[in-house]
């Protein structure tokens, strides 16, 4: 990979007098290359004042990478060539392959990976705008006028799988943004976006990754990624393009329609610790963020400005994020109270009104004294005027960042996104430039995060799992799967499987008829509820084949002839076994508990509130399955119904432990059972103090 990014030495081969043409715009791209260029045609001996070679055979030396700008119809030969000769890196402008779907074309990029393959050289493209390093002055890329950056100590290197895209990021450099590197990947015949996020998370020259995608056809690749840019204490910001599920439409269970590839993909970054940019826009300054900011130290950001309306506005959105104000109390408020007038506000946000403008102690010493507070990370000067006399005073501002070792973040809130001094504030590795209230503190909130992790890690060791359901279960009820004849499990069998893995389920006897149904009901214990068995019939509710809270055997008789009737009145006609009698559970919170096997990431574990609210609200957390108890933990409390857990309005508070005991069970089950299952649905799991049992149940055989 070195000498594809960072080679000694290039050749050019198309190159050509023609300074319209691809290879023309890459040698002058390349003018201020630190290495050797050689340039390839057969038709010149000479291209202006340099030498022009017939092949990269006949190259006086074996270029470290060789850029290829031909047609299609040209590249094989050439790539056969440069791997015979040993080349380290090919970089393949030419589209046409398997983008377009053809099967012919398929197969010629399929015989570039092969010979990627079987030399070792690393082939970027074909499809692919280029390889720019910055930090060499190298941009093999044709993208006319091509700017690199001039040196800066905050680098970010950019990955993206559209070359346009990342084309059009690092045009942010026009703005103050360092880069190291902008790596495209194209069809990724060979390299990919996982290769690039991998090489950067070791190159010392790169200080944040900032990698932009559509998808992959193996993420296992980018979550292996993630994992090294972690272990190097690289940040690595990630924007996934194209949320859209498809294939939920096709799901039987709720779990399915819930659990799409860009929830997996969240679900990955979270576990890996990527840091996940919440918009386009703000994707660049968060990778430039991390790229500057030192680990947070205080619990808190603070915020000061010279306009009441933005503190407000500064508070609303912190606290949309979950981003701690800590208010200043002892010395620190003391001085706030000293400087700030009394018509402005010395708390956080800390308005010292535009007093400040006529005495600009009065920003310096209230920025100095949130500064030096241990309870602040950060102080966030929120600016709201755009003219080239604040520049002095902001550079003073980053002056007493550097002294106490923290960061000064700044929000550029004029109108004019471009104004006086925005350039120079972007360069400037001491100061984070953010142009929206929005982009800035959801950083501070994924920096705060990024950072609790990580201590969380150091106190804990790696990620360890302790396995909770049975050792012999996965080979019971594997072969029970593998025997029963159903595609989808009836109700009965799902909860028979899962008991196997631990998961408390209720009690229910069969029934054949309406007499026996009743004196079921009677065994049981009114009240009941009653449904109809059928492996053809997954949801009950949508049917009419399930009746509630039945308090009295003539009820249950009436119950049982309604639902066998709405069964036989469902096309196709159903299979049916019976009708299941149960005894009616107290209320309780009602919670969803599914897994999913994913086609790229496997098995997947989801929680939710259960019922009718997991299509209504769609609250519901995701995981990669097998997961550990304090993961489980972690999924409960990201759900936003999680108080109705902790007692709501006088109601039993649940037992999250052991609820969170059998999230890792039913992940256990999806782990085990991958090759033999699609989809789990157990809505609803009633919860009630420590009576945990699931009511109902779906399984689906692959």
């Amino acid at each position: 990979m070195a000498r594809l990014i960072s080679p000694k030495s290039i050749a050019i081969v198309g190159a050509t007098p023609n300074s319209h043409a691809f290879a023309s715009h890459t040698v002058r791209n390349n003018r201020d290359f630190d290495g050797q260029i050689y340039l390839v045609n057969a038709k010149y001996e000479r291209i202006g004042d340099e030498n022009c070679y017939p092949t990269v055979a006949a190259l006086p030396e074996v270029p470290d990478c060789v850029v290829i700008a031909v047609g299609r119809e040209g590249v094989t030969p050439i790539v056969e060539d440069c791997a015979n000769c040993g080349v380290g890196g090919v970089v393949l402008y030419a589209s046409g392959y398997a983008e377009t779907k053809k099967p012919d074309r398929i197969a010629q990029q399929e015989h570039l990976s092969a010979i990627a393959r079987a030399s070792g050289m690393r082939i970027a493209g074909p499809n692919c705008v280029g390889v720019i390093n910055h930090v060499r002055r190298l941009a093999l890329t044709f993208s006319p006028e091509y700017a690199l950056c001039p040196p800066g100590e905050a680098t970010v290197g950019v990955v993206s799988q559209s070359g346009g895209v990342g084309n059009a990021l690092t045009q942010t450099l026009h703005v103050g943004t360092v880069f190291s590197h902008m790596l495209t990947a194209g069809n990724s015949c060979d390299v990919d976006i996982a290769d690039y996020v991998a090489y950067l998370a070791e190159d010392s020259t790169c200080r944040s990754i900032a990698c932009i995608f559509e998808g992959m056809e193996d993420p296992g690749r980018l979550i292996e990624a993630c994992e090294i840019a972690w272990s190097a204490g690289k940040p690595l910001v990630i924007f996934k393009l194209g949320s859209g599920d498809q294939g939920a439409a096709a799901a039987m269970s709720h779990t399915g329609m819930l659990a799409g590839s860009h929830a997996a993909y969240l679900a990955a970054f979270e576990r890996t610790g990527a840091i996940v940019a919440t918009t386009y826009q703000s994707f660049m300054e968060t990778a430039s963020f991390f790229a500057k900011a030192p680990p947070p130290t205080g619990k808190g950001i603070g915020v000061i400005t010279s306009s009441g309306g933005f503190a407000v506005l500064a508070a609303d959105t912190a606290e949309k994020h979950g981003v701690p104000l800590p208010q200043p109390a002892g010395r620190t408020l003391a001085t706030l109270q000293k400087h700030v007038p009394e018509f402005g506000a010395a708390r956080n946000p800390c308005d010292v009104t535009a007093q400040a403008t006529n005495e600009p102690s009065i920003l310096l010493e209230s920025t100095d004294a949130l500064l030096a507070d241990p309870e602040y990370s950060a102080v966030i000067f929120l600016h709201a005027y755009a003219f080239s006399g604040r520049m002095q005073r902001m550079m003073e501002m980053r002056d007493l960042a550097k002294v106490r070792g923290k960061m000064l973040g700044i929000v550029w809130l004029p109108g004019w996104l471009e104004g006086p001094g925005s350039k120079e504030l972007e360069n400037d590795p001491g100061i984070a430039l953010f142009r929206s209230m929005e982009s800035c503190f959801a950083t501070m909130a994924a920096w705060h995060h990024r950072e609790n992790r990580r201590r969380e890690q150091l106190d804990t060791g790696p990620r360890q799992r302790s396995r909770l359901s049975d050792a012999g279960a996965s080979s019971s009820v594997a072969a029970l799967l593998e025997s029963t004849v159903n595609k989808t499990l009836t109700e009965r069998e799902s909860k028979s499987v899962l008991a196997r893995y631990g998961v408390p389920v209720i009690d229910e006897i069969l029934a054949l008829t309406a007499d026996q149904a009743a004196r079921s009901a009677r065994a049981i214990g009114f009240p009941v509820a009653i449904k109809v068995e059928s492996p053809d019939i997954p949801h009950k509710t949508d049917a009419g084949v399930i009746r509630l809270n039945l308090a009295d055997e003539d009820a249950v008789k009436k119950a049982f002839q309604a639902i066998m009737s709405n069964a036989e009145k469902v096309i196709p006609s159903p299979r049916i076994n019976g009708a299941i009698v149960q005894r009616m559970i107290p209320t309780g919170v009602e919670i969803m508990i599914g897994a999913r096997i994913d086609p790229q990431f496997g098995p997947l574990v989801v929680v939710g509130l259960g019922g009718i609210f997991v299509e209504l609200l769609r609250d519901t957390a995701m995981e990669l399955a097998p997961v550990t108890h304090a993961e489980a933990l972690a999924m409960l409390s990201k759900l936003k119904g999680r108080t109705l857990l902790e007692g709501f309005r006088g109601s039993m508070s649940v037992d999250v432990g052991a609820l969170a005991d059998i999230v890792v069970r039913v992940s256990e089950f999806a782990s085990d059972q991958r090759t033999r299952i699609s989809e789990l649905d157990i809505n609803p799991l009633i919860c009630s103090g420590s009576s945990i049992l699931a009511v109902d149940a779906l399984i689906v055989r692959r």
